[in-house]
């Protein structure tokens, strides 16, 4: 069965639902309310990677996401920090997340590889190719999912040579990160490249603006509503493809969409 992460956001500037959850007490409620949905993993992230943020410092990182992560656990609920911080991530993991979410697969911090590897947790690998303040400056591709592939490839590669075993590896094609819309739907009809690596694989497409674009003219104008159906649908179809998790903001939708997928598959 096709697992569910639910996104927790403790930033006042995510795309999405910036400062909606900017608050410890917020932020519980919203992930226990995400784990009665039917979230398998919740991903909790203290710093946006939308186009055009600006970093957080590590400190600062560390004060929004610690304490609801150290709540959650405590609750009996799996987690995982999203983050591109080897500071951060390690504190995470002794806080009890299991598993370390970094976009970046390791680019952005060169002590993120050694971190995780000492930590035990497993390890999500992001497609990424610059921070986000210019990341669209990166999308030239040829043939995407090839490209994506062959990329997520070589930080498998460093990951093993940094003692991480191929058994705690997640790959994440980093749908939106420096990919125009085109290039995001050749990687999402391009699943094999991604799933023939090997490695458990996670799509996330949650309201994502490529998905906007495609449904609507002016992407500013499709409400939330119609792209958590948008997003349902996609994780619907990832999940036919074979991947083992897709990570989403609406979580009962998806968690609907997926149950129909697997009734449709008999299993």
């Amino acid at each position: 069965m096709t697992g569910i992460w639910g996104i927790v956001n403790i930033t006042p500037d995510s795309f999405s639902d910036g400062g909606r959850y900017f608050d410890v007490d917020r932020a519980v409620a919203h992930g226990l309310q995400l784990r009665a949905d039917g979230a398998t993993v919740l991903d909790i992230g203290g710093e946006s990677t939308r186009p055009g943020a600006e970093r957080v410092g590590a400190a600062e990182e560390q004060r929004r996401v610690l304490p609801v992560i150290e709540q959650l656990v405590a609750e009996g609920a799996p987690v995982s920090i999203d983050t591109l911080n080897a500071a951060t991530a390690a504190a995470a993991v002794r806080a009890g997340a299991r598993i370390v979410n970094d976009v970046s697969g390791g680019l952005a911090d060169p002590d993120m590889l050694a971190a995780v590897a000492e930590s035990g947790a497993d390890y999500a690998i992001g497609h990424w190719r610059g921070f986000s303040s210019d990341m669209y400056a990166h999308a030239e591709y040829r043939r995407a999912a090839r490209e994506v592939a062959g990329e997520l490839r070589e930080r498998m590669g460093e990951a093993a040579s940094s003692g991480i075993a191929p058994s705690r590896l997640i790959l994440d094609p980093g749908i939106g990160f420096s990919k125009t819309g085109a290039q995001n739907w050749d990687v999402l009809r391009g699943l094999d490249e991604i799933l023939d690596l090997g490695p458990r694989v996670l799509i996330g497409t949650s309201r994502k603006r490529f998905l906007a674009e495609t449904i609507g003219v002016d992407p500013a104008e499709v409400s939330e509503a119609r792209r958590d159906l948008a997003t349902a649908v996609t994780s619907a179809l990832a999940a036919r493809a074979g991947v083992w998790a897709v990570r989403v903001h609406d979580v009962g939708a998806t968690r609907d969409a997926l149950a129909i997928t697997h009734a449709w598959e008999g299993k």
